[in-house]
């Protein structure tokens, strides 16, 4: 009897255990993409671009058609439901860390399509794929 309950508990646990592999984490349905992949995204799909760096980082410099969303401010989380969940977001701040917190977030408040601009604008300010305005 002892032995049945022993087999019975280990199908228990390797059933359990594999649901839990088979449920995705909020954090990989987000995709990391290039200056390039962003550019094409951009011209294929009605897009919220965001930059998550402060109002002053901001104003210094930033991509063409972002809106600011300050991702360490207070009203972060009130800022991002005026956003449509249904539409694309692409997400970047300087470096790529803000951002890839934030894309969790987002992914957690239940947006469908999340992209994570890989190094920020740091790394691709140069590019020529995407257009940066510079404040002086």
């Amino acid at each position: 009897m002892k032995k049945i309950y022993l087999i019975f508990g280990l199908l228990l646990t390797l059933c359990f255990a594999s649901s839990c592999l088979d449920t995705k984490d909020a954090a990989t349905d987000v995709k990391l993409v290039t200056a390039e992949e962003m550019q094409s995204i951009l011209e294929m799909e009605e897009v919220q671009l965001v930059d998550v760096r402060t109002p002053q980082e901001h104003e210094k410099e930033h991509i063409v058609n972002s809106q600011n969303i300050d991702f360490t401010s207070p009203t972060f989380d009130e800022d991002i439901s005026k956003l449509d969940k249904a539409k694309p977001v692409i997400l970047y701040c300087k470096g790529g860390s803000r951002s890839a917190k934030c894309a969790k977030k987002l992914k957690e408040a239940g947006f469908e399509k999340v992209y994570d601009l890989e190094g920020g604008i740091s790394k691709w300010k140069h590019s020529d794929k995407i257009k940066i305005e510079v404040k002086s």
